[in-house]
């Protein structure tokens, strides 16, 4: 046994042995015990990946599941799975004496983090040099097999033909068209697991989610919202969506760090029933969180009213309404101006204050993953 070996008692065999794993915390270093086959083992209790407590997950075989992101350890070595070995957490010795589980705080062996390339969303923002960009995401649930007409999706199109038509690159993402997975509540598990890019978009390479962030974070200027009201709320593909993009604001949450800057957000909101300042405000309120600003009138809308239940006429109205095409033209014209005003000054921050901000303690909350590093490199 080592010279400088600091054995700590971790309390009665017979207790321990009845949980096959658990998270132990010995002031600042995290240990996940293990008891399979009446035989102990003990290894750090913070995952390689971005910290998650492994004496918290399960196990599957010999084999630690982490619960954030369900990277896996060996229970007794600390090793990776198969083919990821070298991918490692320390490893601990154990003794035990007069029925008492002693544990060394040394570690046996030592943390080894193999390189993963980074997601290409992973990359610094930078606005590339060119016109101002407006990326125009239309909500509307539609079957592709048989398309139907979208009173805010056409509103949107007449938004970005006007601001083609100032110069701007225009792009549009129509979320029927994408494949991606709803959010699976990472950030309820812990701020810390619910990472940037994306936890599922890290982990699904089939997820199209990633065209959204792709545009937002990296490439509009400027974003314009089309929504349907469902039942007095946005569609349900708009919340699918923000939902997915918690990681973006929670960037500034645990990181400090702003990834939109100098970007605009406007809204087209369109229905056969009422609602629609509610439907604004919340649009309003997600995209301000994420660091969005608002040109001057930032949305139009239109609607039929609780007592018009005639969406027959509701589209024929839309098709019919120059003013309506013509208004949209004019919110992606002031969406353009704002950009350019931005795109001048650069005001918006790189880092924000906290106070007053959505978990806003004075100083960012520490990394799992850090402090772990911390405790083990002394």
């Amino acid at each position: 046994m080592s010279n400088d070996a600091r054995w700590h008692d971790l309390g009665s065999v017979e207790e321990l042995s009845r949980r096959s794993l658990r998270q132990i915390t010995i002031g600042r270093t995290k240990i996940a015990l293990t008891c399979r086959d009446g035989r102990f083992g003990a290894i750090s209790g913070a995952c390689n990946h971005v910290g998650g407590p492994l004496g918290d997950g399960r196990l599957d075989g010999d084999y630690v599941v982490c619960p954030w992101h369900h990277w896996k350890f060996h229970c007794r070595t600390g090793e990776g799975e198969p083919g990821f070995e070298k991918d490692c957490v320390p490893s601990y010795e154990l003794k035990e004496e007069g029925g008492r589980l002693w544990i060394n705080l040394m570690p046996a062996t030592r943390r080894h983090k193999l390189p993963h390339t980074p997601h290409r969303l992973a990359r610094p923002v930078r606005r590339e040099d060119g016109p101002v960009r407006v990326l125009g995401i239309s909500t509307t649930v539609m079957d592709p097999a048989h398309p139907r007409y979208s009173t805010s999706e056409a509103l949107l199109e007449s938004a970005l033909a006007g601001a083609a038509a100032l110069g701007a690159e225009a792009r549009c993402l129509r979320l029927s068209d994408l494949k991606f997975r709803a959010c699976e509540g990472y950030y309820s598990k812990s701020a810390h697991a619910c990472t940037w890019p994306c936890s599922i978009t890290q982990m699904d390479p089939t997820d199209e989610m990633t065209e959204v962030y792709e545009g937002i974070v990296h490439w509009a200027d400027a974003i314009l919202v089309a929504t349907p009201i469902r039942w007095g709320s946005a569609s349900s593909l708009y919340y699918k969506m923000v939902e997915r993009m918690n990681c973006v604001q929670n960037q500034v949450t645990i990181r400090n760090k702003v990834l939109l800057r100098n970007k605009v957000a406007a809204f087209i909101i369109t229905g056969g029933q009422d609602n629609v300042q509610a439907v604004a405000g919340q649009l309003m309120g997600f995209f301000g969180e994420i660091g969005c600003v608002f040109p001057q009138f930032p949305y139009i809308a239109h609607s039929r009213g609780w007592a018009a239940e005639d969406m027959e006429r509701n589209v024929a109205y839309v098709q019919q309404s120059e003013s309506l095409h013509q208004a949209a033209r004019e919110l992606a014209g002031r969406a353009v101006n704002t950009a350019k005003v931005l795109l001048a000054t650069q005001m918006e921050p790189e880092k924000v204050a906290r106070g007053g901000r959505k978990g806003n303690q004075p100083m960012a909350p520490e990394s799992p993953a850090e402090a772990a590093a911390m405790v083990e490199t002394g």
